[in-house]
């Protein structure tokens, strides 16, 4: 039994915005509050990056049309004694999916961990 922490990525719909730092901002706070209220506050939520497709530079992932946003957030979960990655996936999708009802998941990176070295 392994120990991981999982990384996924989270599409947060914002209506009625029309800057994109507002967009990411409520996206932020309302998955944060969905996730408290479920207790489960070990889950961190940030912005998600994704690269330019002309530099590779990486951007904050929201896009503003419609004064509607869709903000990509990047969840991470750390899962203790799981038996494999894939089994690590799984719990941390039923964990996160659970309190982020009808909000799409999609596990990005799955990394071991050994306990003693977050300490």
């Amino acid at each position: 039994m392994s120990n991981y922490l999982v990384a996924m990525e989270a599409a947060w719909l914002v209506r009625d915005v029309e800057d994109i730092d507002d967009a990411i901002g409520v996206a932020v706070s309302e998955a944060g509050k969905r996730l408290n209220q479920k207790d489960k506050e070990y889950v961190e939520v940030e912005v998600g990056a994704t690269p330019c497709p002309a530099c590779g530079e990486p951007f904050d992932s929201a896009f503003i049309a419609a004064n509607t946003a869709l903000v990509g957030l990047l969840l991470e979960i750390k899962v203790f004694n799981a038996d494999g990655e894939k089994h690590a996936s799984r719990i941390a999708k039923s964990e996160v999916g659970g309190a982020l009802r009808d909000v799409p998941l999609d596990v990005i990176d799955v990394m071991e961990f050994d306990e003693e070295e977050e300490q």
